[in-house]
């Protein structure tokens, strides 16, 4: 026979609530990368999948998906300086 099982497992800690700040500062820099990497032309379809009307228009979404991304893995460090600002004229 099988030993009982416990009820309950033990308790994660519970996660900091999410600083709106920061969520703010990180979409910024993520719109910034996106319209810098429009302008880059990583935009632009190769026809890997096709080409055609669908995937023009999805590939805004792709170039922003990978915009947030690579904001939420730190980016140009833009996000971080805005935050520090925010953070700073909220104390004043």
């Amino acid at each position: 026979m099988l030993p009982p099982v416990a009820p309950h497992s033990p308790a994660l800690p519970p996660r900091p609530a999410p600083d709106p700040m920061r969520e703010a500062a990180v979409a910024l820099e993520a719109t910034f990368l996106a319209e810098m990497l429009k302008s880059a032309g990583l935009g632009r379809g190769s026809d890997a999948f096709g080409g055609g009307a669908g995937e023009d228009q999805f590939a805004s979404f792709l170039l922003h998906e990978q915009a947030t991304a690579m904001a939420r893995a730190g980016g140009i460090g833009l996000a971080e300086t805005i935050h520090l600002t925010l953070r700073e004229r909220a104390d004043v």
